[in-house]
């Protein structure tokens, strides 16, 4: 009988040694964070490199309507505003992935006055405006892009985004 509790008591040992590696496995397997799919909007993308923080521009516009665009052929969705300046020409904005923020989470409506800052950009044969920051009113400011370089805030890590959020409050 002893013989028995003692070949019983070893399997459970190597049972629960098996759970606790398999269990520490897939803990690290969580931790280890797996690449975004970007989805076309990433760093060096075709689409990315559109964008020319040299060539900085801003002006005053109408909020028309908020929608969801595929930039170029092949990419994920992407939160669009149409925007119309003085007069009645429409101008889209092109302004970041909806995975990143849902058009409907954007914190704006048609009928908002907003300045926009960012850079023209031709693609697919359109004039098209990617934004770096959306600003409206005194209170309310959206944020997308680097000023300096054009990098997106969807391709930073948490760390990154938490540094630049800490400088725009300042």
């Amino acid at each position: 009988m002893n013989k028995l509790m003692n070949k019983l008591m070893n399997n459970l040992k190597l049972n629960l040694g098996v759970m606790f590696l398999a269990g520490l496995a897939a803990s690290i397997a969580m931790a280890v964070e797996k690449p975004k799919e970007m989805g076309g909007w990433e760093l060096g993308s075709p689409y990315n490199n559109f964008y020319k923080a040299s060539e900085l521009d801003s002006f005053r516009a109408e909020v028309v309507k908020v929608m969801e665009v595929v930039p170029m052929a092949g990419m994920s969705p992407g939160v669009a505003l149409q925007v119309k300046e003085s007069g009645e020409e429409t101008v889209e904005v092109q302004v970041c992935p909806s995975w990143y923020i849902e058009p409907g989470n954007i914190g704006l409506k048609r009928g908002d006055q907003v300045k926009i800052r960012g850079v023209w950009a031709e693609i697919g044969g359109r004039d098209v405006f990617l934004a770096s920051k959306i600003k409206k009113g005194d209170y309310f400011s959206l944020k997308v892009r680097l000023t300096k370089d054009g990098t997106p805030f969807w391709t930073m890590t948490p760390e990154q985004l938490a540094r630049e959020k800490q400088n725009t409050e300042d």
